[in-house]
């Protein structure tokens, strides 16, 4: 009875129109008004009409479409939910204003009424969370919903000279461990002078087409010790004959920008491929055909079996980071890409530490290599100045900032331990008057590039960052490190220090160790084979604490016991 009632009242306010031959029905037809024009849109819900007015739910047998025929969106609309508004993350908001049609583009300006405010463009030296910097965001209608964002390359080419360039007979340093002229010439102009210590003993080596396992500490000038003798060898364009395995994005990245940097004046092509991007610049790169190529092991594997690479012709692989790529379990991946290259190749291979698993896959992998090693690869550089900055948790904060007072920095690189400590340290540093950046994996490769391109440009003064920055990034000019968090290894302390006093420049690193910190902080002085010096700051309120009572500290540390340490494992 209910149902009769209903439809009749429907009849008597809309009575329905005469029938009409059927046309076919099209995706993009709105429901007509009882007058002939389009209905008018609701403000409150995402029906087709205001609630209580017009068109009610058909009862069966009316208003549907027939048999047989596909239900258009519009139709049926009259009673249902308001859909929610698209939320910051391409999900759907609780509530809103009247969504988009079906396959219609959000406009910026629909469904904001009950929003929460968007964040302000990054303060982090990238895009805010939600923030509309850089690129689109789901649910703001600058992109596909669910959609990746855009971000594919920094964009590192270095332009080639249109003219040829007449490159002199060179005679120095770099031309004497047998590079041709036109690399000499090249080095030269970038302001290099002298060869450092493990360029001097790897690139004649290189030259030689002999395996090479190196170590050096950080900051020895490692990369342009494989780059240039590589460059030289391949000599002219053909096929993709050199891979780079780097482990983290950022390394790979520095790694084919310094290609470009050396291959300046060759006809060599380099290119990269690593996650966290889209495909379609790489896919179009590696189509087109290159000659040298950086690349993460995960997003090359991808390639690969896409079939949009080969490793058949590979003539040189450099594994980089060898114990870093062990550290992030990257050696499964690792061995599979070595057994899809070239038998007959030349590998060169760089670690800092040779344990069990690493000596056994560097013994399956070269071939009566030449060991290179230069200096302690446990030790801080000796253009490093570092010690240690008790002090209780609660005062962190407070020693931090007072350490960026007194101290005549040009750029500080701050290392935390974890991804919301970086977060939280950032955000009250920028409250204090800082420029900030923060680089971590948790941020998108768009927020990482623009906060690693600010911080190197001088846009910003203070980098917060994990220990991905800690391995093998090379930033000029980083005058200070500070670990705001003492590093649980006792190897990433040496990595972590060593962004700074990088290329012959002098620089510093403070790290604040509290009562916890205490065993990571022996491990670091057993692992360097050296004490650090601990210092205080003068006009601190310190608040008392064992640490600065060195016999009482002694009496309750355990007894060191003669067992090795594997990698600054705590014990």
């Amino acid at each position: 009875m209910l149902r009769k009632f209903i439809a009749k009242l429907r009849e008597s306010i809309a009575p329905a129109p005469k029938k009409q031959p059927q046309a076919p029905i099209r995706a993009e037809a709105r429901p007509q008004h009882p007058q002939g024009g389009p209905a008018p849109r609701s403000q409150g819900h995402g029906g087709g009409q205001p609630r209580g007015q017009g068109q009610r739910r058909p009862a069966r047998g009316q208003g549907g479409p027939q048999a047989g025929q596909p239900r258009t969106p519009e139709q049926g609309q009259g009673e249902q939910r308001p859909r929610r508004e698209e939320g910051r993350f391409g999900g759907r908001g609780r509530g809103g204003q009247g969504g988009p049609q079906a396959g219609q583009p959000r406009t910026a300006e629909q469904g904001q009424g009950e929003q929460r405010p968007r964040r302000e463009e990054s303060r982090f030296g990238g895009r805010s969370r939600g923030g509309q910097h850089g690129g689109p965001r789901h649910g703001d209608g600058r992109g596909p919903r669910g959609g990746r964002d855009t971000f594919e390359h920094p964009g590192h080419t270095v332009a080639k000279p249109a003219v040829p360039v007449d490159v002199p007979k060179m005679d120095t340093p770099f031309s004497k461990l047998g590079l041709i002229d036109a690399l000499a010439y090249t080095v030269e102009q970038k302001g290099y002078v002298e060869p450092t210590p493990i360029q001097v003993k790897a690139i004649p080596m290189i030259l030689e087409g002999r395996d090479v396992i190196g170590s050096a500490q950080t900051g020895t000038g490692k990369t342009a010790a494989f780059a240039l003798p590589i460059i030289q060898r391949l000599g002219q364009h053909g096929a993709m004959r050199c891979l780079i395995l780097e482990p983290t994005r950022e390394l790979a990245l520095q790694v084919e920008e310094a290609f470009h940097k050396y291959a300046q004046f060759t006809d060599l092509r380099v290119t990269i491929v690593y996650g966290g991007v889209g495909y379609g610049k790489q896919t179009d790169d590696l189509r087109r055909g290159v000659d040298i190529l950086a690349a993460t092991p995960g997003r090359l594997l991808d390639h690969m079996e896409q079939g949009n690479c080969s490793l058949d012709k590979i003539e040189i692989l450099v594994l980089d980071e060898v114990d870093r790529m062990l550290d992030m379990g990257f050696l499964p991946d690792v061995r599979r890409i070595v057994q899809r290259c070239a038998a007959n190749r030349q590998t060169l291979f760089f670690t800092a530490t040779l344990p069990p698993e690493i000596e056994q896959l560097a013994s399956w992998t070269l071939r009566n290599p030449h060991r290179v090693e230069i200096g302690r690869t446990h030790s801080a550089a000796d253009t490093i100045s570092h010690a240690f900055y008790p002090v209780v948790a609660t005062q962190k904060f407070d020693l931090l900032q007072l350490l960026l007072e007194r101290t005549d920095f040009k750029s500080v690189l701050i290392f935390c331990r974890t991804r919301m400590g970086a977060d939280r340290i950032a955000a009250r540093l920028l409250h204090k008057g800082h420029s900030v950046g923060v680089m971590h994996s948790d941020r998108n490769q768009r927020e990482r590039v623009e906060a690693l391109e600010s911080f190197k440009s001088g846009r910003i003064e203070v980098l917060v960052a994990t220990d991905i920055a800690a391995r093998g990034l090379d930033i000029a000019g980083v005058s200070h490190v500070i670990n705001y968090d003492v590093p649980e290894n006792a190897e990433d302390y040496v990595h972590r220090i060593g962004r700074t006093g990088r290329a012959k420049h002098t620089g510093e690193a403070f790290t604040l160790v509290t009562e916890d910190d205490v065993r990571d902080a022996r491990s670091i002085e057993r692992f360097i084979g050296a004490s650090v010096e601990r210092r205080k700051v003068d006009g601190f309120p310190y608040v008392y604490s064992a640490l600065f009572d060195g016999k009482a500290l002694a009496e309750a540390l355990p007894k060191s016991t003669s067992s090795r340490l594997h990698r600054g494992a705590r014990r």
